[in-house]
């Protein structure tokens, strides 16, 4: 009995230490964030201001167009994930229930593009850019994102479809729908949680990216996204780092909420790939 309650013990203290561990990192951007600037550069560090700037955040909306930044990656995000949702949810289906030739060679294909570094794509995606004269607009960033997005997500929503029932589409079928409306109308109200998991996903991968929005939206201001805005207010000589933490706060949390709306979905869509 004792030794149950010890192992109990140290079960939660390794699980609150491991949870510190990983929550301290945005603890320190928060306490970053409201501290005054002449406080950051004090030792020892204090983890709790003496006057928190709780009008930090207010102040970086008035002085900077966050919102602007913020309006352009959620464009870029919706943009690149409704690209990657329509083209995986035909290819993920397609890979699930037609048997054609070559068409596990395709998958591993396609599972194959997924392992490739995103930097390595950036040179011919810059080319094929400029040759049609996209460079500075948000389509260059919706785009290579999707380019991103799509193997995985195909390769997410194939194992998906793949536990669901072929009876289900067979008895719609029966009743007078098409193969595509079956799909519609039976498959993808079935798969919400898988479709949630992948979208959730791609939207994730495409707010957080820099190196693209780097590369081609160089000379566009106004098409800047928060993730390359952030980084002007890092100055030459002398960077203010309480604001630039407020701005990283503020840029987070579009997707924490979204996270806790879809949760349900996340997880479920995560382990549905192993039930069988």
């Amino acid at each position: 009995m004792k030794t149950r309650s010890l192992n109990r013990i140290i079960l939660y203290a390794s699980v609150v230490a491991v949870c510190a561990f990983l929550v301290f990192p945005i603890y320190w951007l928060f306490i970053t964030a409201i501290s005054p600037p002449d406080q950051l550069r004090a030792l020892p560090p204090k983890f709790w201001p003496d006057v928190p700037r709780w009008d930090v955040f207010a102040a970086i909306i008035r002085e900077r167009p966050l919102l602007l930044w913020l309006s352009n990656s959620a464009l870029a995000a919706l943009g690149s994930v409704i690209i990657s949702m329509a083209v995986s949810v035909l290819a993920g289906y397609s890979l699930s229930r037609f048997r054609v030739r070559g068409g596990q060679s395709l998958g591993l294909f396609i599972l194959t593009a997924k392992m490739l570094p995103a930097t390595l794509l950036v040179i011919p995606l810059f080319g094929i850019f400029r040759s049609v004269d996209l460079i500075g607009s948000l389509w260059s960033i919706i785009l290579a994102h999707a380019t991103l997005i799509i193997p995985f997500t195909t390769w997410m929503l194939k194992g998906y479809f793949d536990t669901i029932p072929r009876e289900l589409e067979q008895a719609a079928m029966v009743d007078g729908c098409s193969p595509f409306g079956a799909m519609v109308r039976v498959i993808l109200p079935v798969s919400a949680p898988g479709l949630a998991a992948t979208a959730l996903y791609g939207f994730v991968l495409s707010w957080s990216d820099y190196a693209y929005a780097r590369t081609f939206l160089t000379n566009a201001q106004t098409n800047w996204t928060a993730n390359l805005g952030i980084t002007t207010m890092k100055g030459e000589y002398i960077s203010n780092w309480a604001d630039i933490s407020a701005a990283s706060i503020l840029v987070a949390l579009p997707v924490v909420v979204i996270y806790l709306f879809l949760e349900r979905y996340l997880v479920g869509g995560l382990t549905a790939g192993a039930e069988k």
